[in-house]
């Protein structure tokens, strides 16, 4: 494929999923120097596949079509498979609760091949495996075959190591970076034209809040970024979560950038916010899709004290993460604009902020153009059921 990273990088300021014009460096631009683009909302109740389809038609037609974005193109989707695939709530599956589900993305792929993908790769980390993910995806109880069969031209790749590449591509932040000035990643993340998130609507116990770009968290292999990566050059297999993300407790193997202060707060609320909006910076994101219609509220999964399944019934989609993640915060009863102390952001700096201070795009409502359903229709209460656990005795994490 002759697609360099200059011209993806010129892609994305094309459709607004990752502009950094006008950043330099870690200085603040003014607010309004941040895009802004269109974001849709829609109530979708189930995961049948009629409504599902068009629900994000409708969707993708509102934000300016799907074509422009992914005719003639390879795309890649990283999806969200968080934990191990033995964690269920009840009888409920984990799609149910906190994975992506394969309904959405096979609706979306589906989509994708009609307005003329050429290739679409579904990406993921799942927790320290080097197995393929749909055999992860069948050991969750999941059906792979939900997103093979939705076009032609479907394929996995599991990005916690090398995969099926032969080297690991590199990518440099075009503006420094908060903790990283880049990263080595999985092959698949450079060898496609667009770069999709799916992610799940969800509280997050370390971010705040999960959705387009904190689901880019697990675009790192672990391999390099995890507990047992290798010290000089990659781990052969992969093993581990990225706990040093996390803790800071190790730098990444010799091979990859290291970080640019080590001296810098090892406070997880610190450094997670940063290096998700460093990794969305260094691997732009052209379309963002975060999922609601099921999930949990509490946090990002059952190993969470304190959550609780949930049914929104609802669909976000935008060209913009910054922008798709600020109408996601309000749909859930959050203010996009909270910093640090503020719900849902009280023990941790707001990813939105930080991917808002470095110009990838604008967290305020007041110049993103919401269409279809309005926020005020589609509001399902995170925040109250928020408030109201934090009344509770504190009970810590478990798992």
């Amino acid at each position: 494929m002759n697609y360099t990273r200059r011209d993806w990088l010129r892609s994305a300021s094309v459709l607004g999923g990752g502009l950094l014009t006008g950043a330099v460096g870690l200085s603040r631009p003014p607010a309004l120097s941040a895009p802004a683009t269109p974001v849709s909302v829609a109530k979708c109740k189930t995961y049948e596949a009629r409504e599902l389809t068009a629900t994000l038609a409708k969707m993708f037609d509102q934000i300016g079509g799907l074509g422009r974005i992914v005719n003639g193109k390879t795309v890649a989707i990283k999806i969200n498979m968080t934990g191990n695939s033995d964690y269920r709530v009840g009888r409920l599956s984990l799609a149910e609760t906190h994975y992506t589900h394969p309904a959405v993305v096979g609706a979306a792929a589906s989509l994708m091949a009609k307005a003329g993908a050429r290739r679409i790769r579904v990406l993921e980390c799942p927790w320290s495996t080097a197995d393929p993910v749909e055999e992860v995806l069948l050991q969750a109880g999941l059906e792979p075959n939900d997103i093979l069969r939705a076009a032609a031209n479907v394929e996995f790749e599991n990005t916690n190591g090398l995969g099926r590449g032969k080297k690991y591509s590199r990518f440099m932040i075009p503006t420094g970076g908060y903790v990283y000035p880049g990263f080595d990643l999985n092959h698949s993340y450079e060898e496609c034209d667009v770069f999709v998130s799916i992610a799940k609507l969800k509280e997050h116990a370390t971010a705040g809040y999960t959705g387009a770009m904190k689901n880019c968290f697990g675009m790192a292999p672990v391999t390099i970024y995890g507990d047992n990566a290798g010290l000089d050059e990659p781990a052969p297999t992969p093993r581990g979560g990225r706990t040093p993300f996390h803790s800071g407790r190790r730098q990444p193997s010799k091979s990859a950038p290291q970080e640019k202060d080590p001296a810098s707060s090892r406070q997880e609320g610190y450094r997670v916010p940063r290096i998700v909006t460093d990794l969305v910076s260094a691997r732009p994101i052209h379309l963002a899709i975060v999922e609601g219609i099921q999930t949990l509220t509490g946090g990002e999964g059952p190993w969470i004290r304190g959550f609780a399944p949930a049914s929104p019934g609802l669909i976000i989609v935008g060209t913009n993460p910054v922008c798709t993640d600020a109408v996601s915060m309000a749909t859930m009863n959050f203010d996009p604009m909270a910093d640090r102390g503020t719900a849902p952001f009280e023990t941790c700096d707001s990813t939105l902020k930080l991917a808002e201070d470095v110009g990838i795009g604008t967290r305020d409502l007041r110049r993103i153009e919401v269409v279809g359903t309005p926020i005020k229709d589609a509001m399902f209460d995170f925040a109250g059921l928020r408030a109201e656990r934090r009344k509770q005795p504190p009970q810590g994490r478990r798992g």
